[in-house]
């Protein structure tokens, strides 16, 4: 699924944290202890797992892929008041749902209404105005969709077609057609699984050629294994590109690669936003050294760290606030 090729870099990110920072004395000299659970892609399972952490009275959680599954369980999450950072899903809406100053809903990927913009801007520079938007039906490509037209929209532009599809689909060349007759230069894609290559794929089958931008799931396996040579010259949005450009980013990538034995990871960011994520959490505790990690008492010491960490994907130096729950901003993103 798609969910999965993102999934076990997120996870693998996590560990290869806890275990650093368990190395080192853990929190006042009690390890860190993980509890995984796998919502396998799937809300319904997605909420049953989140009910079971609360039960199981964890006192913070790291996760998330997806969008759809994320949004039908961070009300447990609330109600708890149970601090949950999200590493990777990027639907707007998640911390938008709760008033900021009350939301225990944080998050370190970069949400689509940053990401959609950035994307927009480059593309409009590049003379890319004729926009035909591909996006699924999930909650992830509803979100997404809303947030490109809402990019275009501050540039007095509208898409000249959009098509809306459920995952699994197989083939899209009527729309595609239909997006070429509409007089489309560019094609946005909003989806988190084969689906991109098969708009891909379905380009080149046509001979259309127009480049194809979108959001991170672009930089997935399923992606570039899925479309080859008819992926080359897409474009996507980025807060972490798998380089050694300094030497937090080549210590992160080197110790994922001695742990897994990985010649490369599948989906970098997921790694390494997950991996932030978990010290960021712990940079946290930092402050509270009475032992009281309580929800309430974690939220505060998110919204008011008082250490810098230089981190992975960027420095992160009061990541979070009462009223602004996500890290990443707009200036943090590279295209890829």
């Amino acid at each position: 699924m798609a969910g999965e090729c993102v999934l076990v870099p997120m996870l693998n990110g996590i560990r290869l944290a806890v275990d650093e920072i368990n190395a080192v004395g853990g929190y006042l000299g009690r390890p860190l202890e993980l509890i995984v659970k796998d919502d396998v892609g799937n809300p319904d399972e997605g909420l049953r797992q989140s009910r079971m952490l609360v039960t199981e009275k964890v006192h913070a959680a790291v996760g998330f892929c997806n969008t759809g599954v994320a949004a039908k369980s961070i009300d447990v999450f609330q109600a708890a008041k149970l601090p949950l950072i999200i590493p990777c899903a990027t639907g707007s809406p998640l911390t938008t749902r709760f008033a900021a100053p009350d939301s225990y809903i944080f998050r370190t990927s970069a949400r689509d209404a940053i990401q959609a913009p950035f994307v927009v801007d480059d593309i409009v520079r590049r003379g890319w105005t004729k926009v035909a938007i591909f996006a699924d039906t999930t909650g992830y490509g509803e979100a997404g969709l809303k947030d490109v037209q809402a990019a275009l929209a501050a540039k007095n532009l509208k898409p000249v077609y959009v098509a809306r599809f459920a995952l699994g689909v197989q083939n899209l060349s009527t729309e595609l057609k239909a997006a070429r007759d509409a007089g489309a230069n560019v094609v946005f894609s909003y989806t988190v699984g084969p689906e991109n290559a098969v708009i891909a794929n379905g380009r080149k089958e046509l001979g259309w050629r127009v480049p194809q931008v979108g959001a991170w799931p672009l930089s997935f396996p399923f992606f570039i294994d899925g479309a080859r040579e008819a992926g080359d010259g897409a474009l996507m949005a980025q807060t972490f590109i798998a380089e050694p450009s300094n030497e937090r980013r080549a210590a992160f990538l080197a110790a994922y690669a001695r742990k897994y034995q990985a010649r490369r990871i599948p989906v970098p960011m997921a790694a390494a936003q997950a991996y932030d994520s978990t010290y960021l959490l712990m940079y946290s505790l930092f402050g509270l050294r009475d032992g009281n990690v309580s929800g309430p008492v974690i939220k505060a010491a998110l919204e008011n760290m008082a250490r810098t960490y230089y981190g992975v994907v960027a420095t992160y130096e009061k990541p979070f606030s009462l009223n602004d729950k996500d890290a990443i901003s707009q200036n943090m993103l590279v295209m890829g």
